[in-house]
């Protein structure tokens, strides 16, 4: 069960390599931490208001708002935007996501502004004389989805904002226009993705000097992309999804076959959706409901799971690797039988998955010191991206903002919209490709995500709020696609049970199983070889990945201390957390 104790803490930070004293750390009121952290694994802190996002630059965005008395969704707001400038591979305007949004007094709100397939969209637009055909589903005009992103992040901040709108987007603005220095990281990100965009006249114009890689130092500078949030900037929703930007997306589409229209730009709304709620040993947990899978599958695990005694058989054991890979499997599961968009799916059991009942009839049922089995008869196994990026924001009245959102792979579909700078998702690849179609580890065609007209696509994006006692207690998220649901418990928990201070939580090793295939896919080095050996003896299928799993961001709340404590991912070279 989950652990109430006071967490120990580190007494110092590390801020560009040095420790030094949180005291020490308000200098000109501004704390900016670089991801090297070191061995001390401390968080960076902060006590007016901290933005943690995978891009430097764009957390700094989000603090200026937040000084300037903007609130956690004003940041978030900038931040998103920037991210579209500084971290083309997912940072973005022509995606989607989803926005939680937790303010210090009142109900906590949950945004989807995932995308939709477009009105000519059908469950078998997928198959070719009846076979699966994975480049339309994934790299093609056609796998390109109806963005939601632009009319999300203003309907939040609609209902929540303080700055002015135009406000929030001229540090995007001013990146795009004037540029801003290339990382060693992004270098090598466009360096590996050009090949792919050789096809694409004006992806290659934006992201290369004429056919040749960036190289570290070097500036980005993106003019179209500067003036489409100019538009943005001027009229909200309408700079995007009508006009002048609406004119150059859409004939991008007609020149190749691309299925979105006019009439599909118009007709999108982002939505308001209740939160799925959850508890777990004292702690109440806040996620988000389907479309995203990942709130519902969150929650199911921890219900599971908080029928044992995690911390008694210490972290990294194989006693509680068996007992987390189990509940992954069943809650796994569920996700690919039961969840889909429930605007296209009345009925989805959601109540059911979430019951601590329901869980206590999975936990009974797990198998004593073997692996259990997963049947390929009734799951889905499609394409998840790796590319999603998270940005996690508490303000100084602690309100607070998790914003996951995605172009799905790695700079989505590789196409940039000529004349209006920015990359078209891919997201139409998270739709089951075919009503039944079966393989052993592949495509499995369950009803509740088929693609329709206007349908939203099934997702693992998990923006995560937890509370304690009422108070705020710690924000996360994660990019990595399925692997998300799974890193973002596995942080939890940490925390939670294990004690940890939210950078050894974030930095610990990391493990994933999805049902299907049926194997436990764990970071080099993350499990020793001592347990391995116990756990293949149980019957596991053990495979190491060549992959960080997940990039998380993350913010807790001393409540003994009163201070904010950043937890800042290793794995994202360029990450960065910003402090007031």
């Amino acid at each position: 069960m989950a652990g109430m104790n006071q967490h120990k803490r580190h007494p110092v930070a590390w801020c560009r390599g040095r420790a030094v004293f949180p005291t020490v750390l308000v200098w000109a009121g501004l704390v900016v931490g670089p991801l090297n952290l070191g061995a001390a694994s401390a968080p960076i802190y902060a006590r007016q208001g901290m933005v943690v996002s995978q891009c430097a630059i764009a957390s700094r965005v989000g603090l200026e708002v937040l000084r300037e008395g903007g609130n956690a969704v004003d940041a978030a707001v900038a931040t998103a935007f920037a991210l579209a400038v500084t971290y083309p591979a997912a940072g973005n305007v022509g995606g989607g996501g989803f926005l939680l949004y937790r303010p210090a007094q009142g109900e906590t709100a949950a945004y989807d502004f995932r995308e939709t397939a477009p009105a000519v969209a059908h469950e078998r637009m997928f198959l070719k004389d009846g076979v699966y055909d994975s480049k339309r589903h994934h790299l093609s005009h056609q796998a390109v989805g109806v963005p939601g992103t632009v009319a999300g992040l203003h309907l939040a901040w609609r209902d929540h904002g303080k700055l002015p709108w135009r406000r929030l987007l001229a540090p995007g603005i001013r990146l795009a226009e004037d540029g801003f220095p290339v990382s060693y990281t992004l270098a090598g990100s466009l360096k590996n993705i050009l090949p792919q965009m050789t096809n694409y006249p004006a992806s290659l114009a934006q992201f290369s000097r004429r056919g040749a890689a960036f190289q570290p130092g070097d500036k980005l500078r993106q003019k179209d992309l500067a003036n489409t949030l100019r538009r943005i900037a001027a009229r909200g929703p309408a700079g995007f999804y009508e006009g002048e930007t609406a004119r150059l997306l859409t004939e991008e589409m007609r020149r190749h076959g691309g299925l979105i229209t006019g009439e599909d730009l118009l007709s999108y709304q982002a939505r308001r959706r209740e939160p799925v709620r959850g508890s777990y040993g004292g702690l109440e947990v806040f996620s988000m409901p389907p479309p995203s899978s990942g709130g519902v599958a969150l929650v199911e695990m921890l219900n599971i799971l908080e029928g044992f005694d995690l911390r008694a058989a210490g972290m990294g054991s194989a006693a509680n690797i068996h007992r987390v890979v189990e509940a992954m499997r069943r809650a796994f599961a569920d996700r690919a039988k039961y969840l889909g968009d429930p605007d296209c799916n009345p009925g989805l059991p959601v109540d059911r998955l979430l019951s601590k009942d329901y869980a206590g009839e999975l936990r009974a049922a797990f198998p004593a010191g073997r692996a259990g089995a997963s049947s390929p008869q009734d799951v889905l196994d499609e394409k998840d991206s790796r590319e999603t990026t998270h940005l996690s924001v508490v303000d100084a009245s602690r309100n607070a903002v998790a914003l996951t959102y995605t172009l799905e792979d790695s700079f989505g579909s590789r196409i940039v919209v000529p004349g209006a700078g920015f990359l078209l998702n891919n997201e139409m690849g998270d739709f089951n490709a075919g009503y039944g179609l079966t393989a052993t580890n592949g495509l499995i065609g369950t009803l509740p995500n088929l693609a329709a007209p206007r349908k939203r696509m099934l997702s693992s994006m998990t923006p995560t709020i937890v509370t304690r006692d009422g108070e705020l207690y710690l924000v996360l998220g994660s990019p990595g696609g399925r692997t998300i649901i799974n890193t973002i418990l596995l942080t939890l928990l940490n925390v939670a049970d294990f004690e940890m201070n939210i950078q050894e939580a974030v930095d610990a090793p990391r493990f994933h199983h999805q049902w299907l295939p049926d194997q436990i896919v764990f970071e080099r080095h993350g499990i020793s070889p001592d347990t391995l050996g116990l756990l293949e003896r149980e019957g596991y299928r053990l495979e190491t990945s060549p992959y960080p799993q997940g990039f998380v961001c993350a913010i807790f709340l001393n409540s003994r201390t009163g201070w904010l404590e950043a937890g800042m991912d290793h794995r994202a070279a360029d990450a960065g957390a910003a402090g007031w």
